[in-house]
């Protein structure tokens, strides 16, 4: 009788479940950050590292079907802003950047956004180099609630030529950016 209760108690032990504690950090959720595809001054490094300081850059692309043209007008910039149209024959560069949802907000501010001078639109960027099977990817980009047309200036050009020269842009494109027609070259000119 002593050995069946040694092997009751036994059994009863090990069927016991173990009761784990819970973990004291919570797990880790990862959530995706957009995308956001620059084409105009914001594929500037700097201009960017002012405007959205948490979003880093997250490599360069193709917009293929669309132009870049410019509309619209800008005190600041003296002239026309870039903005893109659809164009089956085209492509247009940009860079890349994770956007963070408060740089993302500043940004829409920046732009214009809240007043209905850019509109957000939604376009499949192929990447210029790609470690992941995401390519296409879907990334958010601005475009002038505008019309087309107008002439930007000299300064606003050379920006834009210089940050897509930073961002690695085929000669060819960057040439186009720096040889388009321009208004004035600063204020008053």
């Amino acid at each position: 009788m002593r050995v069946t209760t040694a092997i009751n108690l036994v059994c009863c032990v090990q069927l016991n479940p173990v009761v784990a504690r819970p973990p004291t950090n919570p797990p880790l959720r990862l959530t995706a950050v957009p995308i956001y595809a620059a084409y105009g001054s914001n594929m500037h490094p700097e201009q960017m590292l002012q405007r959205a300081p948490h979003s880093p850059m997250a490599g360069t692309g193709w917009l293929h079907g669309w132009r870049l043209t410019f509309g619209g007008a800008d005190l600041g910039w003296e002239g026309a802003l870039a903005t893109l149209v659809e164009d089956p024959l085209s492509k247009v560069f940009v860079v890349l950047y994770d956007m963070t949802k408060e740089d993302e907000e500043n940004l829409d501010r920046w732009e214009g956004s809240e007043l209905g001078f850019h509109k957000k639109i939604r376009c499949r960027v192929h990447r210029e180099t790609s470690d992941t099977s995401t390519d296409p990817v879907l990334a958010w980009l601005y475009v002038v609630d505008a019309w087309e047309g107008g002439i930007p200036s000299a300064r606003y050009l050379g920006v834009m030529a210089e940050a897509a020269e930073i961002a690695g842009a085929p000669e060819e494109y960057v040439h186009d950016l720096r040889t388009r027609p321009a208004g004035n070259v600063g204020p008053g000119t």
